[in-house]
């Protein structure tokens, strides 16, 4: 029997690398370049920072104080190490294998920067950050943490000793990850040993990518795909397979529910109408999401 593998509706590039404050240097995978802002739904932003090495800095790079509201950002340490606080208290650092998964809800402000002896020592830093809509029900929701350490994930060694899936959240067969989100999402990650599979389905309706983070791998069976590639699969039912073409390989793969509501971003906010937009910088301005001492 012949399988029925889920077609693929294109493959891109990020954008040229920039400078994110001066502590994370990215490409941008949407909503800036692609078009695929919309069309990615619940995803809103996809950065990455592939391993780029600091050299050591008594200075801790990063960004400064900032406020956000009315979606989720979720990030993924590989290598390096991330600090983070913000002004309702919360204060903590991943490292390689770890993610945090911030709710930004009603508001609030943070800030993020290179762990201080990870910047004393300097070292390679590979990174994404991830922005995920909520839905208009939950824009206001109080914010929150999720601090994901390696231990706590889920994990599905392949078939014949050909890598690893990590599952962060939603479920790889079966196998499910710790993250707590608003609306249904898939996010894992496979490392490959040379010719390692895997293979694995997810709903139609699902907005599902891989994006190719080191080596090569082939989709499908016959669709090479290279470091740095973000292959997207259109809105249709069967299977995924991947490849390792090399032993270092390693992929991220992103699926979601899309919320069908109005997208209204402005900034560092992410709501339904452009009134909420006004509101939540006035909120801001006024002092409502706290202030930026912390």
């Amino acid at each position: 029997m012949t399988e029925t593998y889920r077609t693929i509706e294109g493959i891109y590039r990020g954008a040229p690398f920039h400078m994110v404050g001066d502590g994370f240097r990215v490409s941008n995978y949407f909503p800036s370049v692609n078009d695929l802002g919309q069309r990615f739904s619940p995803f809103l932003l996809l950065d990455y920072n592939a391993p780029y090495v600091f050299p050591p800095s008594d200075t801790v790079k990063g960004v400064g104080a900032h406020p956000h509201r009315g979606f989720e950002t979720v990030s993924i340490a590989y290598e390096g190490y991330v600090e983070h606080h913000d002004n309702h208290g919360n204060h903590g650092i991943i490292g390689p294998g770890d993610v945090q998964w911030m709710t930004a809800g009603s508001g609030l402000l943070h800030k993020e920067y290179h762990e201080k002896e990870f910047s004393r020592r300097g070292g390679t830093f590979h990174f994404i950050q991830l922005w995920v809509n909520l839905p208009r029900a939950d824009k206001m929701h109080p914010p929150k943490y999720q601090e994901l350490l390696k231990k706590d994930m889920g994990r599905v060694a392949l078939p014949d000793q050909g890598g690893e899936v990590r599952i962060i959240a939603g479920d790889y067969n079966g196998t499910r990850g710790p993250a707590s989100t608003f609306t249904p999402i898939h996010l894992f990650d496979i490392q490959f040993n040379k010719n390692g599979k895997a293979q694995f389905e997810l709903p139609a309706s699902y907005n599902t990518a891989v994006l190719v983070l080191k080596g090569k791998a082939q989709m499908n069976g016959d669709k090479p795909a290279n470091e740095g590639d973000f292959v997207l699969f259109d809105n249709t039912s069967g299977l995924i397979a991947i490849e390792g073409l090399t032993d270092d390989t390693l992929v991220i793969v992103l699926s979601g529910e899309p919320i069908d509501e109005p997208v209204y971003q402005h900034g560092p906010f992410v709501m339904n109408s452009r009134e909420e937009i006004i509101e939540a910088f006035k909120d801001f301005q006024s002092g409502k999401m706290g202030n930026a001492n912390f």
